[in-house]
């Protein structure tokens, strides 16, 4: 604890806030998929058009596949295990931080292509739904904010270092014993406002085409075999057998 008192409105931001987070998340995943299972897709806009896709999509994916792993590593592992395998707390920064810039800068040019092609192709407009443009309005805020305090707080103002603040409370979450005080103090306004707005996108994450991050085509390992039955009118030179003749 840093020692500041959070206030009425700290205790509300950072100590029930992500609880109602958390149980939206889960609790309106179990509803998506108990009444809406056969919305629980991309709605995939492939065919209406595929050159910009064919940049746009890979570009975001492997960043925010990047940016996913990278807030695993500095939110969820303390720095005293990385320090334990060798991992000194300047490398460790220098790599978050060219890293993180790498894929925050992938990941905010593949969502613009992807939005820019979704505003100008006539087709993948019309498919768009008010869920799709509020999660794309939230996702773009989220990944705006992120980059900007990396690189504000990491490249202009020569560093911050939020494993010491950012990182305890968010594992104080999960422990049951949240700290908004870890929040409360001088954490930079940036890193504020990036929790925020993942908070907010976790709240509508399953009310939207995100839900497909969540899923994996197991099923399709066991499935059985699709049969294809020919509609041809011409039935051959012989008759069926007794018994099987044909239904019209």
């Amino acid at each position: 604890m840093n020692g500041d008192d959070p206030g009425v409105l700290g205790i509300l931001l950072w100590g029930a806030l992500p609880y109602v987070a958390i149980a939206v998340f889960v609790l309106g995943h179990i509803w998506r998929y108990r009444y809406d299972k056969f919305g629980w897709t991309t709605r995939s806009s492939q065919l209406y058009e595929s050159r910009l896709l064919r940049v746009g999509s890979p570009l975001f994916h492997f960043g925010i596949l990047v940016v996913l792993l990278g807030h695993v590593g500095g939110l969820v592992i303390p720095a005293s295990w990385t320090e334990a395998v060798g991992i000194s707390e300047h490398t460790y920064h220098v790599i978050a931080v060219v890293l993180g810039s790498v894929a925050g800068f992938s990941t905010l040019a593949g969502l613009t292509i992807l939005i820019y092609r979704r505003r100008t192709v006539g087709p993948v407009f019309s498919a768009t739904t008010r869920n799709d443009k509020l999660m794309y309005a939230v996702l773009a805020l989220t990944i705006v904010l992120g980059l900007s305090a990396t690189v504000v707080a990491n490249i202009v103002n020569g560093g911050y270092n939020y494993r010491e603040s950012v990182s305890p409370w968010f594992r104080s979450i999960f422990y049951l014993r949240p700290d908004p005080d870890l929040m409360s103090g001088d954490v930079p306004i940036l890193f504020k406002l990036h929790a925020l707005s993942a908070l907010a996108l976790f709240c509508i994450w399953p009310f939207t085409r995100l839900v497909h991050m969540l899923t994996a085509p197991i099923g399709y390992l066991t499935r059985p075999y699709i049969v294809y039955r020919s509609r041809d009118e011409q039935l051959g030179l012989h008759g069926p057998p007794r018994g099987w003749d044909r239904v019209t």
